[in-house]
């Protein structure tokens, strides 16, 4: 999917209603109004296919399957991004609690969020995403 990947200049040029365009009503609501798919209803949430997967609004390369696991708590986990580079982190106060929000570093897509109870063994860091934000590209076994 790096292929069709937008770049900067082409998502500086896109209005909302582009985003809408673009973007199913649920994808919209997720990656751009900072909503959350229910627990356990997202599509990649129990799948273990090995591969890359992309910000679903741009294409961006975001986590390696090698670093998902099972956290059961009804979203897909991650321990880390596919690079330092691929997410950005911000600080959110919403619903009367502080977490870390996670978004897109290339087109400001609302991902989801990181917890500090990962895998110990790893980073120990749990990046809790919404599946209607990611596209799997998968790899060829």
């Amino acid at each position: 999917m790096q292929d069709n990947q937008l770049s900067k200049e082409e998502i500086s040029q896109l209005t909302e209603a582009d985003w809408k365009e673009r973007l199913s009503a649920d994808e919209y609501h997720v990656m751009r109004e900072k909503g959350t798919e229910r627990p356990h209803t997202g599509v990649y949430n129990d799948i273990n296919d090995k591969g890359i997967y992309n910000c679903k609004g741009c294409g961006a390369k975001l986590f390696d399957s090698s670093s998902k696991f099972d956290a059961s708590c009804g979203w897909p986990s991650f321990d880390q991004g596919i690079d330092s580079s691929a997410i950005d982190e911000h600080i959110d106060d919403s619903l009367g609690m502080r977490r870390t929000e996670v978004t897109c570093s290339n087109c400001g897509a609302h991902l989801g969020h990181v917890f500090p109870d990962g895998p110990r063994e790893t980073t120990g860091l749990r990046y809790c995403i919404n599946s209607v934000s990611i596209d799997l590209d998968k790899t060829e076994e």
